[in-house]
């Protein structure tokens, strides 16, 4: 793994070659998305279906577009009852965590005769995409449900890719029916995003959609953006490890290929105070690739992507950090807490040697969907937020109008709306 002494230059180059991983990079594609996005508008279930045969290699009718009660159960029964058991305690930490982000509508009265609040109410429905084929990822399954049940969203709707037996793996099935999806249907790529959008005959239409998914479906869901909302335009997965001479290199190396092996545009970045960490941590990456499944991809992801960046300072390092702003950071200091303190930008933080992004990914219960390609400067983790909107209320007696009808007619005739100023003349006429 390469390691650079950290500078300015480096640290633009650095930022430069992420920037090239955005989903917005990539109009070439563009096209055909909205291509296929226009069919499914157009021709519904009809079009949906060839894609499934032209994308998926799978040949279903109307009929076998949503999932059975039948190919539920039966996908249970497949599942490993240990899995299952872990899939149920992930669960109880994702829901215990999400609920303590509920919001409630709230009224706020006074003596004057007005009236003022915010009335939160769950979105109707929404749709959950999750990539298909011969990988399950039932993580991101009850990372994207669970908020939805715990916000009060009625309709739950899952789509995925059907295997080429026509099915929906049972993991990925099981997981959804655990997590309290209302209904799945066998779609993927950028067609199930349009079918979510504007719906079929089969498909209904949603008033939200959220979940990862490769560049088509992303740009898909980027199309359809103000015809229903959409969490984010996901990128490629990430890291960065905030390290002093403390950190234990075997961990700091297992941890930067956690997030390498996703795909080769995923990025792994080390930023540290110590040449000598620096150098064992890459001795440690080397040792580890000929023992891991996905070499091939790890070596490309760290050749393209994968950075040891040697700072001169913890608030050099921490200042890299913050303008990186990375989807995951890790802090393996003397004092993470401290470090976490300066921290101004990441989609999530994990302090101490003991809590390595996995954990997060899978078990602890805050969000896994995150911010990613510098977002975090102004994106937030996924959330129980996304499942509701907020109606303000207002409510004036004629006698708390009174003493200021004449400031907003004003106000009003300022900006030459007229008509804005009647509306409350009207009130005191005579």
């Amino acid at each position: 793994m390469k390691i650079i002494q950290l500078n300015e230059q480096t640290r633009r180059d650095i930022l430069t070659s992420l920037l090239k991983r955005d989903p917005n990079n990539y109009s070439g594609y563009e096209a055909a998305v909205q291509e296929i996005v226009e069919e499914v508008k157009n021709r519904r279930d009809e079009a949906v279906l060839e894609y499934t045969k032209k994308f998926d290699h799978v040949e279903l009718t109307k009929e076998e577009l949503r999932v059975t009660e039948e190919e539920i159960w039966e996908a249970l029964k497949l599942v490993d009852p240990d899995l299952l058991s872990v899939m149920k305690r992930s669960m109880k930490n994702i829901q215990e965590y999400h609920e303590k982000q509920k919001q409630y509508s709230w009224f706020d009265s006074r003596p004057d005769g007005t009236m003022l609040g915010q009335k939160v109410t769950p979105l109707a429905s929404v749709g959950v995409y999750v990539p298909g084929g011969k990988a399950a990822y039932p993580s991101s399954v009850l990372m994207n449900i669970i908020p939805a049940r715990v916000a009060g969203v009625e309709r739950i709707v899952m789509v995925t890719p059907p295997g080429k037996d026509k099915k929906v793996n049972p993991v990925t099935l099981a997981a959804a029916h655990l997590a309290g999806a209302t209904e799945t249907y066998k779609a993927g790529g950028a067609q199930a995003v349009a079918a979510l959008a504007f719906g079929t005959e089969s498909i209904p239409r949603v008033h939200k959609i959220t979940g990862p998914g490769n560049i088509f479906v992303a740009l898909a869901k980027k199309a359809v953006y103000g015809h229903v909302s959409i969490d984010s335009i996901a990128g490629p997965s990430e890291i960065l490890v905030l390290a002093d001479d403390s950190a234990n290199p075997r961990y700091v190396a297992a941890d930067l290929l956690s997030q390498a092996e996703h795909d080769e545009l995923a990025s792994a970045i080390l930023v540290t105070t110590s040449s000598e960490l620096a150098k064992k941590v890459s001795e440690e990456i080397d040792a580890f690739l000929p023992q891991l499944s996905r070499r091939e991809i790890l070596e490309k992801s760290l050749e393209n992507y994968g950075r040891i960046l040697v700072a001169g300072s913890m608030e050099e390092a921490i200042d890299t950090a913050n303008q990186i702003a990375s989807e995951h950071l890790e802090i393996v200091t003397r004092n993470p807490f401290e470090v976490m303190t300066k921290i101004q930008n990441a989609g999530a933080i994990f302090l101490g040697e003991y809590s390595s992004e996995p954990l997060g990914d899978y078990f602890a219960g805050p969000n896994h969907v995150l911010p990613t390609n510098g977002t975090a400067k102004f994106f937030s983790p996924l959330s129980v937020d996304d499942y509701v909107k907020k109606s303000s209320i207002i409510y004036y007696s004629r006698e708390a109008l009174e003493p200021i009808h004449k400031d907003i007619e004003a106000f009003a005739e300022a900006e030459r709306l007229t008509a804005h100023a009647n509306s409350i003349r009207v009130r005191f006429e005579g």
